[in-house]
């Protein structure tokens, strides 16, 4: 099974969204199914065959996740990171501006779904391959 440094190690690759489908590429390879990002910290729980589960503690000082969702403007700084415009850290200070709590990965699925605070789905994409 994975382990959090190993995948630690693969999103250290990641410098913007346009650097994502590789990053998934190699969560595949290690045997990640998918995740949860949460934004209020930037803790995220790794899902592996079998309920194998591993977590990444809190990374970062929490935000505050605004307490509706604006989707439009979710797509907004979705386009501006996914072309390589914003970082991480960037995307997710926009994400909590737009009431995202977190996002869920499903590398089966090859979906990411974004999340309000109270688990109601505000956008879903598909993952390019």
């Amino acid at each position: 099974m994975f382990t959090i440094d190993q995948i630690k190690t693969a999103h250290e690759k990641v410098k913007s969204g346009a650097d994502f489908p590789n990053y998934i590429k190699d969560l595949i390879e290690l045997g990640v199914l998918g995740y949860d990002a949460f934004v209020n910290d930037g803790h995220v729980e790794y899902f592996g065959e079998n309920n194998f589960r591993a977590s990444e503690n809190k990374t970062y000082d929490s935000l505050n996740i605004a307490p509706s969702a604006n989707k439009e403007r979710l797509i907004e700084f979705l386009v501006m990171h996914q072309d390589g415009q914003t970082d991480y850290m960037t995307f997710c200070n926009h994400a909590a501006q737009c009431g995202i709590a977190k996002w869920r990965v499903d590398i089966i699925e090859m979906t990411c779904t974004y999340y309000d605070s109270i688990e109601n789905p505000i956008l879903i994409e598909k993952i390019p391959e």
